[in-house]
């Protein structure tokens, strides 16, 4: 049994993969996105600390939905802060639930962890903030090329992805950043889906709850004409 600490729950999750989803929220991550919805989560001790035994007896209660409907959905934060954690609720999940497991993450901390880790995932839903490196090192305060080794990595292991780029006005709707990222994905087999998710400043209460200035509070959420740009340069139909 696994210790942990989980930010919060979200049993009807319509976004977190495909269907239903019970979403676990981790706190913890080596991110500081300008844009960040969940600041609240960066520090790991943040949350409740709370045991694998405790989360599965809370994800048992609607697995019989959640195998027909969708299934479980591990974020944060960033989940793989805490990988022994997590690595036994997807095992957990799998084995005794029988459930379909996918994992939101940004893929940076990814190298510290062999290839078996990933077995009882399903479907990996990658983040990636920009392509540009000095960009990347700007809006988030990490390096990019470990994300994209990871990719490349969960291609060579034949791991189903879905990329999520979000659309930040002036930081990463620049056309050849966003040419950049198609060109990366094309060579990429096992991409299912890519989303475009547009920037909103709707947190703006939890940077004011923790202390921290928002960067973006007067910027506004991209047009619907840069929104359906960006879904052009990376072929969504």
């Amino acid at each position: 049994m696994q210790t942990g600490y989980v930010h919060s729950v979200e049993t009807g999750a319509a976004s977190d993969g495909p269907g239903v989803r019970f979403a676990l929220f981790l706190t913890g991550c080596p991110f500081r996105c300008l844009y960040c919805h969940n600041p609240d989560t960066w520090e790991l001790h943040a949350g409740k600390c709370t045991t694998t035994d405790d989360v599965m007896a809370e994800i048992a209660k609607y697995a019989g939905f959640l195998r027909i409907a969708g299934g479980l959905t591990i974020t944060g934060g960033e989940p793989l802060t805490q990988p022994e954690f997590i690595h036994e609720i997807f095992r957990r999940a799998k084995e005794e639930l029988h459930l379909h497991t996918a994992i939101d993450t940004n893929g940076f901390l990814a190298h510290q962890l062999p290839d078996s880790w990933f077995d009882p995932i399903d479907l990996v839903l990658l983040d990636i903030k920009q392509m540009n490196p000095l960009k990347h090192k700007a809006l988030t305060g990490c390096e990019l090329q470990p994300v994209l080794d990871f990719a490349k990595r969960l291609d060579h292991l034949g791991k189903k992805m879905w990329i999520r780029y979000v659309l930040v006005p002036g930081y990463t709707d620049a056309t050849e950043d966003i040419q950049a990222l198609a060109d990366f994905l094309h060579t990429l087999k096992n991409v299912e889906r890519i989303e475009v998710l547009p920037f909103h400043n709707l947190a703006i209460h939890k940077w004011d709850a923790i202390g921290i200035p928002y960067k973006l509070k007067n910027l506004r959420p991209p047009s619907q004409a840069s929104v359906e740009k960006a879904r052009f340069l990376l072929n969504i139909t």
